[in-house]
């Protein structure tokens, strides 16, 4: 029987509350909560009565690290802390599962990178949309050769309405390293990029603008009470990404992501060409196959059922950590995806493409 893996959750409120979902449900056999952890002590005091744990409280991550029974860490903190506190645990020796995304900078993911090497220690970020029952489906019908050769697509996560914690960390860039770009980029992107075999990005170009940082209509989107707002916070990151990315094997894939934009509804989407078959995945587990067979057009639409990407993403990790897994995600992906957001905004900077 494997080893329950004691883990902190470092980072109590938002997505801190998905995460405990995914430990306390279908995952509680493989885990035990060890300890929780916030700078708001409330909110730690809150999730642990929610969901009737026994498990320590503490305000400073620091002192987390301290405890060497404490087999792993979650981190679901505002992203400019994820590097810091990854690494530190790292070095502490433990295995880390981090909320995305991976963090801000370059330097800063190939620091978790060589830290998690050197550690000899998982290092894990979450990429739940790849676990969806659309997306095994995708992911299967594409390596059993039924789509052929992969060589465009298009993805995005579009949002009528619905920017998260206006003037809070999310809109202010030195904390959050960009708006929908590496909110929502991040889940689309990597679903994408998994899904074409994950080819190597080459060169970027790409477009940013701020529209909405003056509205002050109310939201038609759940999205927009995520996060905490600041009547007279910073806002200065971008509200609407569009892009363009290249990959070493000459395939391709557009981009959109936006927290606000006069569009019909919110939706988000991965669209993939292939010289046997296209596909469309649509807002989880809507997935369509576009092919042709004797010589007649078909579409396939198999029937999905729901799966909790979150949990599963977390019971992967649990897998890893015991040794009963090869990791789906490595610290390298990471460092890609993050040159490629990066690299995106450096490009709507200059106006120039950005080779990577």
């Amino acid at each position: 029987m494997s080893k329950k893996i004691r883990i902190a959750l470092i980072g109590c409120g938002g997505m801190g509350n998905h995460h405990l979902i995914g430990y306390t449900g279908e995952n509680a056999g493989k885990f035990e909560i060890a300890a929780l952890c916030d700078i708001e002590k409330n909110k730690a005091e809150t999730a642990k009565s929610h969901y009737g744990l026994d498990c320590d409280i503490y305000e400073d991550y620091n002192d987390v690290l301290k405890q060497a029974d404490i087999d792993a860490v979650d981190i679901a903190t505002p992203n400019y802390l994820h590097s810091v506190i990854a690494i530190a645990a790292l070095n502490a020796g433990k295995h880390v599962f981090c909320e995305k995304p991976d963090c801000i900078t370059v330097e800063q993911a190939m620091a978790m990178k060589e830290a998690s090497e050197k550690a000899g220690k998982v290092l894990m970020v979450m990429r739940n949309n790849r676990y969806y029952e659309g997306s095994k489906f995708l992911k299967g019908y594409i390596n059993d050769g039924g789509m052929g050769e992969i060589y465009a697509g298009r993805c995005g996560w579009q949002r009528r309405r619905g920017i998260p914690g206006k003037g809070g960390w999310f809109t202010t860039k030195a904390q959050s390293g960009g708006g929908p770009l590496i909110d929502l980029g991040v889940h689309m992107i990597d679903l994408s990029i998994w899904l074409m075999g994950n080819p190597t990005p080459v060169a970027v170009s790409g477009c940013t603008y701020m529209k909405f940082a003056n509205d002050k209509s109310q939201s038609d989107s759940i999205n927009s009470t995520f996060g905490v707002a600041k009547e007279d916070g910073t806002f200065d990151v971008e509200d609407l990404a569009m892009g363009f990315i290249k990959f070493d094997n000459g395939a391709c894939l557009q981009i959109e992501f936006s927290w606000a934009s006069n569009i019909d509804e919110e939706k988000r989407y991965v669209e993939l060409r292939g010289t046997k078959a296209g596909c469309s995945w649509v807002n989880g587990n809507d997935v369509t196959i576009y092919g042709e067979s004797g010589g007649r057009l078909f579409d396939t639409a198999p029937k999905i059922h729901d799966a909790d990407g979150h949990a599963r993403n977390i019971a992967h990790f649990a897998d890893v950590v015991n040794g009963e897994a090869k990791p789906d995600f490595v610290p390298q992906q990471g460092v890609n995806m993050i040159k490629i957001l990066n690299a995106i905004y450096e490009s709507a900077q200059t106006g120039r493409e950005v080779r990577l």
